[in-house]
């Protein structure tokens, strides 16, 4: 393991490096694995994406890391909180699992859980919320997985592949995730 952070059974969380720029760009310019995300519609190059990670070294607002196979330490993918709010005690969560071999085998799940704990345990959130549209069955799935909960739809917000889905805000509380531990 290089630089772990976060160590979960599968995988650990790192911080990004400026070495993971070019993985980072493939994954985010391939339709497949941006279709499902709500980043722009822009192509990405090396020196914008050197430039976010590099800005992400002074952040305090956003903590994002790179997800890394134990198994290979191999950089699968990215998550992270967006906009911590130190007043309202709140975050946005996101996910990206770029390598495709490494869909439904369990890893976004994990670093989902991972970064849910340590928004509560380390961070004293409150709350962490996401949006994820419709059609990402695979995304829901996860995110329910690692305790987080639908809360809402916003109806038609995002054009996508010719036509306009739905938008499905899902949330998780830190007391939902105390209960889920005593629970076993």
């Amino acid at each position: 393991m290089q630089n772990p952070f976060l160590i979960g059974e599968q995988v650990y969380l790192r911080p990004l490096e400026e070495a993971d720029v070019p993985i980072c760009v493939r994954w985010l310019n391939d339709p497949e694995v941006n279709r499902t995300l709500m980043a722009g519609r822009f192509p990405l190059n090396l020196l914008r994406e050197r430039e976010y990670i590099q800005k992400l070294y002074k952040d305090q607002e956003n903590l994002i890391l790179a997800i890394i196979l134990k198994d290979g330490d191999r950089h699968i993918g990215n998550t992270g909180l967006e906009d911590i709010h130190p007043v309202h005690r709140s975050a946005m969560f996101g996910i990206v699992i770029g390598e495709k071999d490494c869909w439904g085998k369990g890893y976004g799940t994990e670093a989902a859980r991972l970064m849910v704990r340590h928004g509560f345990q380390t961070l004293n959130l409150n709350r962490i919320s996401l949006n994820v549209y419709d059609f990402n069955p695979r995304g829901i799935r996860a995110y329910e997985k690692a305790g987080f909960r639908k809360e809402g739809v916003l109806r038609q917000a995002v054009y996508a592949e010719g036509t306009y889905h739905d938008t499905l805000v899902m949330g998780i509380l830190r007391e939902e995730l105390e209960e889920a531990r005593q629970a076993g």
